[in-house]
């Protein structure tokens, strides 16, 4: 179980890494942070706090993100279905915000943004699925 976690935590950090590498580099491209950052002062919302220091929210949007996406790599990208969980995620990730009452533009503003963060989602199952491959 450990090696699925590892390869999950691989995954998730090098989706964070191309993610990060082209939003500082590049424009019109998805800030799936944005999101993440919404949500997690939307739920501390529910119990009267909130992150106001822009560097701690990112911090901790980030880190929960490599958790949370770690977690779902390890348990989906390191079986036989590893494109389908990435494309999950990546719909997902598109698609939901909205329905949960967050800004969907930085991932959904335009077909650019949503193929992009579909495959940033891909990208992190492969290398799930590559690592796994490797140390299993």
């Amino acid at each position: 179980m450990y090696k699925k976690i590892l390869a999950g935590l691989g995954g998730a950090v090098a989706l964070n890494v191309l993610h990060e590498t082209l939003r500082k580099n590049f424009e019109n491209v998805p800030e799936v942070n944005k999101v993440g950052e919404e949500a997690l002062n939307k739920a501390l919302d529910k119990v009267d706090m909130k992150i106001t220091d822009k560097d701690q929210l990112y911090a901790a949007t980030l880190a929960g993100d490599i958790v949370s996406n770690g977690i779902y790599y390890a348990t989906t990208a390191t079986s036989g279905f590893n494109i389908a969980s990435g494309v999950a995620a990546g719909l997902g990730a598109v698609f939901l915000p909205q329905k949960m009452g967050l800004d969907d533009t930085p991932v959904a503003e335009n077909n650019q943004k949503k193929i992009m963060t579909v495959a940033y989602y891909l990208f992190g199952a492969i290398v799930t699925k590559l690592i796994y491959d490797k140390i299993k």
